[in-house]
């Protein structure tokens, strides 16, 4: 305000308070009841929060509409959320579901125009689905559209309260067709947003697995984010089987270790969080060191000889002695047996270890002296060092050649 001098006049506090209603109310005529809008969490209070609608304003939304199931806030200042307006007076107010217990038929209306979530309690199972019950109308969810987990019970749903989407409105509201997925696929695509920021190479995951093939198990990670562990990278050990390790439902701790940026695939691994054996090769493996190992597996260049979980040895087929056939060589090395092996050559970059079997009148001849001066035990089945048994082994094979 101008006084006579054209001078601008103090404003009083109730002039100050009036503009700022005034403010208010031009803003909420902006918006109308029922509107969808979008916003961002500025301030979170002990009953409400407060979000920014932009040039629409400010307004407030129940802190119960932003709890979990654990009645945690899962909202934090700077998130953005999408809700709707449910009121104009004086100030904007905000929901994201339309309470059960609130709603009318008319409410059902604006809610399925709006696209507005709304609660509703399963009252039991009916053919092709369940019989849904809102604001004691009765409504149809088929059963498809009852979860986003196929194959699930569905008795396990009766008399619970689930947060619904209407995806049709007939017949004035007397035929009512509802998903539940579409919310629960709605709140995944949300979460996997927050979920994917935590997900970088290198990082300690906690998941859970939700299938095992063949060739891996898939791990979720959240809010419908997956990754798999293929088999190689389940154990520093060859795992032939991976039902062996993991099942469905089972809670993991998985490490990352590639995400595709075009696919967004994810690449995890389990025995990353484990020692790596190699990593104690140096000092437990030495060239001309005689071991025994269990003959693992075959191939058309040799034979794999586990002497420890993730550390093998090939003997390879030009180690052994020249037969008439191809694959004779096979027979003295027959898959799960237990025998001596001179460590010929270790490539530490590679992590392979070059090794030829012991001929077996060496390798008893010197067990046997072994045995006598309780140097080895009676059944050398270990895949240890047997220290001087080594060395003895070496010698026997060296005085018969």
């Amino acid at each position: 305000m101008r006084g006579a001098q054209g001078k601008l006049a103090p404003v009083s506090d109730s002039e100050e308070d009036f503009a700022s209603m005034f403010a208010a109310s031009e803003r909420a005529r902006r918006v109308e009841k029922g509107q969808t809008v979008e916003g961002t969490i500025v301030a979170i209070g002990a009953e409400v929060a407060f979000v920014n609608v932009g040039g629409k304003g400010e307004a407030t939304i129940a802190l119960d509409e932003l709890k979990n199931d654990a009645g945690v806030v899962d909202f934090k200042v700077g998130d953005r959320i999408q809700a709707t307006v449910v009121s104009t007076s004086g100030e904007l107010v905000l929901s994201r579901k339309l309470q059960r217990g609130a709603a009318n038929l008319r409410q059902i209306e604006d809610a399925y125009g709006a696209g507005l979530p709304v609660e509703g309690l399963v009252a039991g199972v009916i053919k092709g689905g369940f019989e849904v019950t809102i604001a004691r109308q009765r409504a149809f969810c088929p059963i498809s559209q009852i979860d986003v987990v196929r194959d699930t019970d569905p008795a396990s749903h009766v008399g619970r309260v689930y947060t619904f989407r209407i995806i049709e409105f007939k017949e004035g509201g007397r035929n009512l067709v509802v998903s539940r997925r579409a919310v629960l696929e709605e709140e995944r695509k949300a979460g996997a947003v927050d979920v994917r920021k935590n997900i970088a190479v290198g990082a300690v995951l906690n998941g859970r697995v939700v299938s095992v093939r063949d060739f891996g198990a898939f791990v979720d990670l959240g809010s419908g984010v997956q990754g798999l562990i293929h088999v190689s990278e389940m154990g520093w050990s060859r795992v032939a089987d991976a039902t062996k390790v993991l099942t469905p439902g089972q809670d993991v701790e998985v490490k990352v270790l590639r995400v595709e940026a075009d696919t967004q695939k994810i690449a995890l691994g389990l025995k990353q969080l484990a020692p790596d054996p190699w990593e104690s090769v140096a000092s437990n493996y030495e060239v001309g060191q005689v071991k025994f190992g269990r003959v693992t597996r075959h191939a058309e260049f040799g034979a794999f000889v586990e002497f420890e979980p993730g550390i093998e040895g090939l003997a390879h087929v030009s180690t052994f002695p020249p037969t008439g056939s191809v694959r004779a060589w096979t027979r003295a090395v027959p898959i799960g047996k237990v025998a001596a092996f001179e460590i010929l050559n270790i490539d530490r970059d590679k992590r392979r270890i070059g090794v030829s079997l012991v001929p077996e009148g060496a390798a008893r001849a010197a067990r046997e002296d072994a045995t006598e001066s309780n140097e080895a035990p009676e059944q050398p089945e270990s895949t240890e060092s047997f220290g001087s048994l080594a060395d003895k082994l070496r010698d026997a094979f060296k005085e018969r050649e």
